[in-house]
């Protein structure tokens, strides 16, 4: 395998030439043509600007086939790509480009208004714009633009940048030179859910370790034939990146879901791709599962659907397998480790566990001391291994996850069973203490979320003078007539009553990140302000792929 990331285009375009690799709305790419206009990206980015490598590139993009090209370009230039969410608002948006020093910014079009009125106040100096039919041809590709102009309508936009089609353009005479080779490749910001995302400093050796692990466990997937991944979740996301990465290296087609909240039209593609792999997160699972036309479509191609992204409940993951005859192959890791620890290995999936550690990979877990515990012992979860990344961006303390042997705290709690395998228990910082007992809210959602009449559920800690912390339960439910008086008795006759939830609130749906994982900070921020507590939740980190 190659050295870096890029170096895989020219590689496969030798030996998978005419096979598609991505594709969206009805378009495909080619190994060939991924390879041809990233070069010309790369030329461009070259002949065309002052940028030089060790550069930062930030990429603001939905799923679409712009983006293998992009990514592949800025890496063929030496660049370093800083994956952004396209749905950013100002705020979120300037600090990513102010934290990263990008001096130059791919951006969806329809969505550009708020880097519109950030860019003054960050060094960007390009501009790139594109369109989600940018990439097709004719009256397609007109249709595709004028449809994203329409619903995305009255929003202020970029105004000047370059198109990406000018740069995409063939016989401009500009010729990519490939520069001497790069050690880091992304600078991939966690998901902030429960703190201010930081920049992880991944680079091609790491990720390419990871890819490679992660080929080994789902190798037995793989009949020789050839998979197809249809992926919902967002390429800016880390999962959802390695997972296409692993996919496009073993020469692979991967059809992009530019919207995956659209379960209708995800249903849709299902039944025209036909895909062999699948991967997404427990929402979308239990969305999916509700369409009566999802339910219904033949699903004999699916051999493998990958979860990640958060807990996975038991509810659901029973729920896909009834509909799709699929079991869900969860995995965990973080965007510190590339992002992944581990998988469960295929046909030996068991609801609750995340698999065994990957090759080359130490896992352990350890006391409030830093003492390690032995098995079925529950704990701060460490990791060892060649996936961790170098460091948080413009930190002044790089190791201040890393212990001096070489193992990164994670900050989540979990145990590992006498078979080896992980089970993910929940991130320290979210655990609830009521009256000194430990109180774990993935445990609480898990159980609670198999109520028939709940579709899902978050569960918080409340400040309360006489127990320290009080449990506040948020439910999406698909009956109107589940009351707060009914969803306390399920819990009491399933829970210790130091774990019973004293309030519940019903609410259409929960606050979610880019890649749908519940933002518990979000739902304790509220309920602070409604209290009228004048407390700052904990400022908290996370990074999680699971």
């Amino acid at each position: 395998m190659s050295q870096t990331l890029d170096g895989l285009v020219s590689e496969l375009a030798k030996r998978q030439g005419d096979r598609p690799a991505f594709g969206h709305l009805g378009k495909s790419l080619t190994y060939t043509e991924v390879d041809v206009l990233s070069r010309r990206f790369a030329a461009w980015l070259q002949h065309c600007t002052d940028l030089r490598p060790g550069d930062r590139l930030a990429i603001q993009l939905p799923n679409c086939i712009q983006y293998p090209v992009a990514l592949f370009g800025a890496l063929r230039a030496g660049l370093v790509v800083v994956n952004t969410n396209p749905l950013y608002g100002e705020e979120e948006l300037k600090r990513q480009l102010q934290d990263s020093g990008a001096r130059a910014l791919l951006v969806y079009e329809p969505l550009s208004g708020p880097a519109s009125r950030v860019l003054d106040e960050t060094v960007i100096e390009y501009v790139l714009t594109t369109q989600i039919g940018d990439l097709h041809t004719g009256w397609r590709r007109w249709g595709l633009n004028a449809c994203a102009h329409y619903r995305r309508r009255g929003g202020r936009r970029m105004r000047g940048g370059t198109p990406l089609t000018e740069v995409l353009k063939p016989e401009t005479g500009r010729h990519w030179v490939p520069p001497d080779a790069a050690e880091l490749a992304l600078l991939q910001y966690t998901g902030g859910t429960t703190g201010p995302a930081k920049g992880a400093m991944l680079t091609h050796a790491s990720l390419l370790a990871n890819i490679e692990q992660l080929r080994q466990r789902l190798q037995e997937v793989d009949s020789g034939a050839g998979l197809t991944l249809l992926q919902p979740l967002p390429m800016y996301h880390i999962y959802s990146f390695v997972l296409v990465m692993l996919m496009f290296s073993q020469g692979n087609y991967v059809e992009l879901i530019p919207d995956p909240h659209d379960a209708k039209g995800l249903a849709k593609a299902f039944e025209r791709v036909k895909p062999s792999c699948f991967a997404g997160i427990n929402p979308l699972f239990i969305a999916l599962c509700q369409k009566p036309e999802f339910s219904q479509l033949d699903f004999s191609s699916l051999k493998l659907t990958i979860s990640g992204g958060m807990a996975l409940t038991e509810s659901a993951a029973r729920r896909w397998q009834e509909v799709t005859g699929c079991a869900v192959t969860e995995g965990y890791g973080l965007t510190e480790c590339s992002p992944v620890v581990s998988v469960a290995r295929p046909g030996m999936e068991r609801i609750g566990s995340a698999g065994a550690p990957l090759a080359g990979t130490d896992v352990r877990v350890v006391d409030d001391q830093g003492a390690a515990l032995p098995s079925g012992e529950s704990g701060e979860i460490q990791v060892r291994g060649p996936q961790l990344m170098q460091g948080y961006w413009g930190s002044d303390n790089a190791d201040e996850q890393r212990h001096a042997d070489g193992w990164l705290a994670t900050g989540d709690i979990g145990q590992i069973d006498d078979v080896g395998e992980i089970h993910i228990i929940d991130r320290r910082k979210e655990m609830i203490n009521v009256s000194g007992f430990k109180v774990y809210p993935s445990e609480l959602e898990n159980l609670i979320s198999a109520h028939p009449d709940i579709l899902e559920c978050a569960v918080i800690g409340l400040p309360d003078e006489e127990k320290g912390e009080f449990i506040k339960l948020y439910v999406v439910s698909n009956n109107p007539r589940l009351t707060t008086r009914g969803v306390r008795e399920y819990c009491r006759e399933r829970l210790t009553s130091y774990k019973v939830p004293r309030s519940v609130e019903f609410r259409h749906d929960l606050p979610r990140n880019s890649i749908g994982k519940v933002m518990r900070r979000t739902l304790r921020e509220e309920a602070i302000h409604e209290l009228g507590l004048d407390q700052r939740p904990d400022s908290q980190q996370a990074g999680r792929l699971g």
